[in-house]
C-alpha cells in the first residue's frame, strides 16, 4: 500500500500500483499521459493485478471500496461480480460506479462556500454510509485534508438538486473546481478523487503549485468531460 497524502487531518492510502497506473493516464483513455502508447516490456512490468485475489486485471478493471480502510482496490471481473453484491461485500466492499457528471447548472456561491469552511478551490464531497455525515476532503501538496461538513450547511448546498441526494454512499463523490476561474461541479467516482489527490502531491511545485501542476489539473477535467461524453453515447 502507498500512502498517498497526509494532512492535517485523515491519512489516505491507495493501492501503489493501481493508482500509479490511473495516473499515468487521463481519465477513460488507455495511453499514458504523455499520449504515447507504452512499449511491450513496460507495459509487461507494469502489470496490474486484482487486489483481492491477485489476477492480472485489464486496463477496463474496476475499482473497489474497502471501507473500514478508506482505500481503493483494483478488481477483476469475478472479484467484482462477487464482493460487489450487498450480501458479500456487505459494509466492508463497495464497488465504485463509473458515473460522471457534470452539473451544469449547478452553482456555490462565495457565502456559501465559505459556511463550507474550504479554504481552497479543489475539494470533493463524500456521504458517508453509516453515519449519514457527509466530509469534504481536498488536496494539497502535503495531503488531503478532511473534514465534517455541518449538516445545515449540506443541506443548503443540496437544496433544490436532488442529484445531490442520490450521491451513492462512501463511493461517490461531488467534485468541485473553483481554481484559477475554474467553476465545475462533477459528480464522480471516488477513484477519480484519489487520482486527483495523487496528481496534485505529484506536481506540484513551489508555493502557488507552478504551471505545471495547472496543466496536469486541465488535462485532467478535459478528461473527465471525454469520458462522460463517451458514457452517453455508449
Amino acid at each position: 500500500m502507498t500512502t498517498v497524502a497526509e494532512g492535517s487531518g485523515t491519512v489516505l492510502t491507495v493501492p501503489g500500483d493501481g493508482l500509479r497506473g490511473l495516473l499515468r493516464r487521463p481519465v477513460g483513455a488507455g495511453a499514458t499521459a504523455t499520449g504515447a502508447a507504452p512499449s511491450a516490456k513496460a507495459a509487461a512490468a507494469a502489470v496490474e493485478r486484482c487486489d483481492l485475489c491477485a489476477e492480472p486485471v485489464t486496463e477496463a478493471h474496476r475499482h473497489m471500496l474497502d471501507v473500514q480502510k478508506d482505500t481503493v482496490l483494483c478488481t477483476c471481473g469475478p472479484c467484482s461480480l462477487l464482493f460487489g453484491q450487498s450480501a458479500a461485500g456487505g459494509r466492508h466492499y463497495r464497488l465504485l460506479s463509473g458515473r460522471r457528471t457534470r452539473l451544469e447548472h449547478f452553482r456555490i456561491g462565495a457565502p456559501l462556500w465559505a459556511r463550507l469552511g474550504v479554504p481552497v478551490g479543489l475539494a470533493f464531497f463524500v456521504r458517508d454510509g453509516a453515519s449519514g455525515e457527509v466530509r469534504v476532503g481536498y488536496p494539497s501538496p502535503l495531503g488531503v485534508t478532511r473534514s465534517a461538513v455541518e449538516a445545515e450547511v449540506w443541506e443548503a448546498v443540496a437544496q433544490g438538486y436532488p442529484e445531490l441526494a442520490e450521491l451513492a454512499d462512501d463511493v461517490e463523490a461531488l467534485l468541485v473546481h473553483r481554481t484559477e476561474g475554474a467553476d465545475e461541479h462533477w459528480i464522480v467516482p471516488l477513484d477519480d478523487c484519489y487520482r486527483l489527490a495523487a496528481l496534485v502531491r505529484t506536481h506540484w511545485r513551489g508555493l502557488s503549485g507552478g504551471t505545471e501542476v495547472r496543466e496536469h489539473l486541465d488535462a485532467f477535467f478535459a478528461g473527465l468531460g471525454g469520458a462522460a461524453a463517451q458514457d452517453s453515447t455508449s
